[in-house]
């Protein structure tokens, strides 16, 4: 028998990737949730800032205002982390520790927020929380 006849073709089907990495809003909410795990499990914020990076400039729209400030979240959330762990020689720095991840966590929400309702971050470039 053909094949033309059973309907079957020979060509293989284009495979379809996962849409929580093709650059939009879910893979946005992806990010923020992989940047929120790693308060548990710390790797996650690495593969979250690589997808930043990686679908940066490909999305357009709200979203872009998104990568950027998740990509700037990650950087200053290190800076703060790392002056925090220098500090910590002076009992300042397990106070400062906990106020960045307060503003860790508050970044993160905020921007959930702003992405579910299908807002930009209205500063993205800021340095505290992006209102």
């Amino acid at each position: 028998m053909s094949d033309i006849n059973s309907g079957r073709s020979d060509k293989p089907t284009p495979r379809q990737t996962d849409r929580w990495l093709e650059p939009g809003p879910t893979n946005a909410l992806v990010i923020y949730i992989l940047y929120l795990a790693s308060l548990v499990i710390g790797i996650t914020s690495i593969v979250g800032i690589v997808l930043a990076y990686i679908n940066r400039g490909k999305s357009g729209g709200f979203v872009e205002s998104h990568y950027t400030f998740l990509i700037r979240t990650f950087w200053i959330g290190l800076l703060y982390a790392l002056i925090s762990v220098v500090l910590m020689m002076a009992v300042v720095g397990v106070v400062l520790m906990f106020a960045v991840a307060v503003w860790f966590i508050a970044r993160c929400i905020l921007g959930l927020q702003a992405l579910q309702r299908g807002e930009p971050v209205k500063n993205p470039e800021s340095w505290f929380l992006g209102l």
